[in-house]
C-alpha cells in the first residue's frame, strides 16, 4: 500500500471535513424553515389564522375563491408563488404541481402558466446550482443516496429525455432530477430547454383542466401513465438498438 505523507493525510481529512460541513447548510435551512413556521403557527395567532385560512381556501375546490385569495396580495402574489416554488424544493412537502395549479387558478391560464413556468425555472436553476457547486454529499443529504444513485444513472444514460419525462409526469421528483443534472454537469442550457419542453405540455393540461378538479385528478393520472409509458418505450428501443 502506498504511504501517504502525514501532511497530505491531514489535508485530505480537512477537505473531507469541510465538504461534510458545507453540505449540511441546505438541511439546516430546511429545518430552520420548518421550526420557524411551526413556532409562528403556535405562538403567533395572526399567522395561525392566516395558515388556517390559506389551507381552507386552497383545498376548497372553489376556483373563484382561490383566485380572489391569491390576487389580494397584489404585487406580492407572484413573488409569493416564486418563494413557494423555491421553498418546496428544500422541504419536499409541497408538490410543485400544486403551486402551478394555484398560479393558474389565481392569474388565469395564460399569465398563470407563464408565472408558474418562470417560478419553476428559477427553482430548477437553484437546484441545478446546488448540485453543481455543492457536490454529491449535499445531494445525498437532500434526496438520499439511493434516490441520487437511481436518478444519476438515468440522467447520465438518457440525458435530456429524463428531464423531459420527469417534468411531464406530475408524480415524479423533478427537484431530484434538477439536483442531479447539476451534479453530473449536464449543460445548463440543455437542462433549461429540456425542462421547458417537459413543463409546457403539463402547463397546457393544467390550464385546460384546472377549472374542474375531478377532471384534473384523472388528467394528471393519465399524464403520468402516458409519460412513464413513453419513457419505458424509449428505454426498450434504446436497448434493442444496442443489440
Amino acid at each position: 500500500m502506498k504511504n501517504i505523507p502525514a501532511k497530505s493525510r491531514l489535508e485530505i481529512a480537512n477537505n473531507e471535513g469541510n465538504e461534510h460541513q458545507k453540505s449540511k447548510w441546505p438541511l439546516y435551512i430546511s429545518l430552520g424553515i420548518i421550526a420557524s413556521l411551526l413556532g409562528c403557527y403556535f405562538l403567533w395567532p395572526s399567522f395561525k389564522d392566516f395558515v388556517n385560512e390559506a389551507y381552507q381556501i386552497l383545498t376548497s375546490d372553489n376556483k373563484a375563491k382561490i383566485s380572489d385569495w391569491v390576487s389580494q396580495f397584489g404585487f406580492w402574489g407572484p413573488l409569493l408563488i416564486f418563494a413557494i416554488m423555491i421553498v418546496q424544493m428544500f422541504l419536499f412537502v409541497i408538490p410543485s404541481t400544486l403551486v402551478m395549479i394555484i398560479s393558474i387558478l389565481a392569474y388565469g391560464p395564460i399569465w398563470g402558466s407563464l408565472l408558474a413556468l418562470t417560478g419553476l425555472l428559477i427553482s430548477s436553476s437553484v437546484a441545478y446550482a446546488i448540485g453543481a457547486y455543492l457536490g454529491p454529499v449535499t445531494v445525498d443529504k437532500l434526496i438520499g443516496p439511493d434516490t441520487k444513485k437511481n436518478v444519476e444513472k438515468n440522467v447520465e444514460k438518457y440525458g435530456v429525455w429524463t428531464v423531459i419525462i420527469v417534468r411531464i409526469a406530475p408524480i415524479l421528483s423533478d427537484d431530484a432530477t434538477s439536483l442531479v443534472a447539476g451534479l453530473v454537469r449536464m449543460g445548463y442550457w440543455r437542462f433549461i430547454w429540456s425542462s421547458i419542453v417537459g413543463i409546457v405540455p403539463l402547463l397546457i393540461a393544467l390550464a385546460y383542466l384546472g377549472g374542474d378538479f375531478e377532471r384534473l385528478e384523472s388528467g394528471l393520472l393519465w399524464t403520468t401513465v402516458i409519460s412513464l409509458a413513453a419513457l419505458g418505450g424509449y428505454i426498450v428501443y434504446d436497448k434493442m438498438k444496442k443489440k
